[in-house]
């Protein structure tokens, strides 16, 4: 089974981007996260609809 929240590390190494440019994303409200406690998570399903709008519209990451 794999993980349904990742670390912010873990969904840069996921999507091949740095984590500074993963917490851009987020301020951006570009990719969805969520806050456990003083921890940020970013929900697995959030980084596959990330993909599937930028195959939509072509922006860059």
């Amino acid at each position: 089974m794999s993980k349904l929240l990742l670390t912010v590390d873990e969904a840069a190494a996921l999507l091949g981007i740095g984590r500074s440019t993963v917490y851009d994303l987020i301020r951006g409200r570009r990719l969805e996260s969520v806050r456990i406690g003083r921890a940020r998570r970013v929900p697995r399903t959030a980084v596959l609809a990330y993909i599937d709008r930028l195959r939509g519209d072509g922006e860059a990451a």
